[in-house]
């Protein structure tokens, strides 16, 4: 079964709405929508018109199409992917920072709001926590668990692994094992595990749950 089944769609919109009770319990305004189509919709409308724009690596936000239609209408962005080499890929990813909105996904929402993200360099984790003046977070309800635990649980035993085959990173265990191993390795994805509880600054955050399996 998938994310069109009538079942799972009756059950998601359910969830999303007692989620977005327990999001603005912790001062972040969330969205349900149905479809991609809806989700891309809703986001657009959150980015002023002269917002400038940056994101970080997402499957998420690529498979939704926002990328693209953040590119198509013609936003001022910060794009890392934008450079091949990798100093001014760097130097992209640091002005991510200040950038005025900033677009990812997460690994894990656990049903209460909080959301757990696992990150190999920190640049994700990083602008949630503080920089850009607006976060969107794009996320489809396959990653919505029960509690922040089963969230970890999920960033680290399931997101990790199957990131690491995405990206090529081979010298870690899960890279060839598919487990996490807890490691330290000179690959490891996982330097950074960072849950987000609340927005300190009301609004800043905003979630747009997706009614479909998106990313990992």
């Amino acid at each position: 079964m998938n994310g069109n089944d009538p079942n799972i769609t009756a059950r998601s919109a359910l969830l999303a709405a007692q989620m977005i009770v327990a999001f603005k319990n912790r001062h972040i305004e969330a969205f349900y929508c149905a479809t991609n189509a809806e989700a891309v919709k809703q986001a657009l409308a959150l980015i002023p018109p002269d917002a400038t724009v940056s994101w970080g690596g997402s499957v998420t936000l690529n498979e939704v199409g926002l990328l693209d239609a953040v590119r198509h209408r013609g936003f001022k962005t910060i794009d890392r992917d934008a450079h091949a080499d990798a100093a001014a890929r760097l130097e992209a990813t640091r002005q991510s920072l200040h950038a005025d909105v900033y677009l990812t996904s997460v690994n894990a929402i656990a049903e209460d709001g909080q959301m757990v993200n696992v990150d190999g360099m920190g640049n994700r984790v990083a602008a949630m926590a503080f920089g850009p003046k607006r976060v969107i977070v794009v996320a489809g309800m396959n990653k919505v668990v029960k509690t922040v635990e089963d969230a970890v649980a999920r960033a680290r035993g399931f997101a990790s692994p199957v990131n690491v085959q995405r990206v090529g990173a081979k010298k870690t265990p899960c890279a060839s094992t598919g487990s996490c191993a807890d490691c330290q390795s000179e690959d490891c994805i996982c330097s950074c595990i960072v849950t987000t509880r609340m927005s300190k600054i009301p609004g800043r955050l905003k979630v747009v749950l997706v009614g479909q399996n998106l990313g990992f």
